[in-house]
């Protein structure tokens, strides 16, 4: 038996021009299903690794994200008094309101425009966000029209550099002071500006999209929402941080994954049918070898296994080189746009052990499915009938 399965793989070194076609449109079927789940992973592992289970987000009642959150000033109070806040040193509250907005900008290519996410912050933020920090430049002084700038935006946006300008609205310039790195986070394709600097280029002067508390604990999130909760008037919503992420995350993900999954399916399709139409002709040719394999006592089911074992190995090694590829792409940067904002955000490729798995085993599947019904054939030959042929 072991004589038959090496004079099976043997062969697909004769046919070794039609062996590197099947083999190519494999690894193509195995690279789209990779990277595809690979790109949905890094998708959830950028937006989700901006949350922390020990912050908690409010924003208005049913709103999806940030972006089409706004409320009053005054909440911002509210926040502060609900229980279960950490305190600084001084015994101050670790809140912190924000306003976000939108701004079209230029790429580098100049032929298009993106969208940006423009946070306007406040002095604390990086007391409530200790992940970020400073990579170049320096933190943005209040009162003032300086911007910081996430280190993911800089190679689409080169404008956006340390020492450069642009507009936040018509007549209101701010100037670039620092570049800031969060982990690799979907904060990093963000710009923040001063709070009131944010409010008044869009016209919001008193209001805010989110406030961000810092717990004491994880477990205090239920005390922390309650009174604020049940405040019908200001009608808000609290949600840990990683939560809210989690779930604006998932959205992209699914999409990224179903196209991934839609094309695989018709990749499949096409190399079901390659490696048939490959294997039947490789039957067709091999008529007198199968005759005399049989003749020299080799049964229906050693010829069947041959043949199987051919069609199997031709797609591994198409789902080898198809995970080779997939592995490179994390050597890439993937701009996008967040459904959740409609801005654009830079993800990176994350190497997802499931995903990879998943796309081997469908190449195992193309390669049995598509040599099943030429081994059943050579299978069932005559070996007087094919020794004359």
């Amino acid at each position: 038996m072991f004589g038959l399965l090496t004079y099976a793989l043997r062969s697909l070194w004769a046919r070794r021009m039609t062996t590197l076609a099947t083999t190519a449109g494999i690894a193509l079927l195995v690279f789209v299903l990779a990277a595809s789940g690979m790109l949905a992973s890094g998708m959830r592992q950028t937006i989700a690794s901006a949350g922390d289970t020990t912050r908690a987000i409010v924003m208005q009642h049913d709103q999806w994200s940030e972006s089409g959150s706004l409320f009053d000033q005054s909440v911002l109070g509210q926040v502060a008094a609900a229980p279960g806040i950490r305190r600084d040193d001084r015994g101050q509250p670790l809140v912190t309101g924000e306003l976000v907005t939108t701004q079209i900008l230029g790429v580098i290519s100049g032929d298009r425009l993106s969208t940006i996410f423009i946070r306007g912050v406040s002095g604390n933020v990086l007391q409530l966000r200790p992940e970020v920090r400073i990579a170049s430049g320096r933190a943005i002084q209040p009162g003032t029209a300086e911007a910081l700038v996430g280190k993911s935006l800089l190679p689409l946006q080169p404008d956006l550099a340390v020492g450069h300008s642009f507009e936040l609205a018509a007549g209101r310039p701010v100037t670039v002071v620092g570049v800031f790195e969060a982990g690799g986070s979907v904060l990093e394709s963000e710009v923040w500006v001063d709070l009131d600097a944010a409010r008044s280029a869009v016209g919001q002067e008193g209001k805010l999209s989110s406030v961000t508390a810092r717990l004491d604990q994880e477990g205090s999130l239920d005390a922390f929402a309650l009174p604020l909760t049940q405040d019908k008037q200001t009608g808000l919503d609290v949600a840990r941080e990683s939560a809210y992420y989690t779930k604006i995350s998932g959205g992209m993900a699914s999409v990224i994954s179903a196209l991934g999954v839609v094309e695989a399916v018709i990749f499949s399709l096409g190399a079901i049918c390659a490696t048939m139409i490959v294997f039947y002709g490789a039957v067709a040719q091999r008529r007198r070898e199968v005759g005399v394999l049989r003749a020299l006592g080799f049964g229906r089911a050693a010829i069947l296994a041959a043949f199987l074992s051919e069609s199997v190995a031709l797609a591994l090694a198409g789902g080898g080189i198809g995970v080779g590829l997939a592995l490179l792409t994390p050597l890439l940067d993937f701009t996008t746009v967040n459904f959740a904002t409609g801005t654009e955000v830079t993800f990176a490729f994350h190497p997802d052990p499931s995903a990879l798995l998943w796309a081997v085993l469908v190449a195992f599947g193309v390669g049995l499915l598509g040599g099943t019904l030429p081994a059943l054939r050579a299978a069932r030959m005559s070996p007087v009938l094919a020794m004359r042929a």
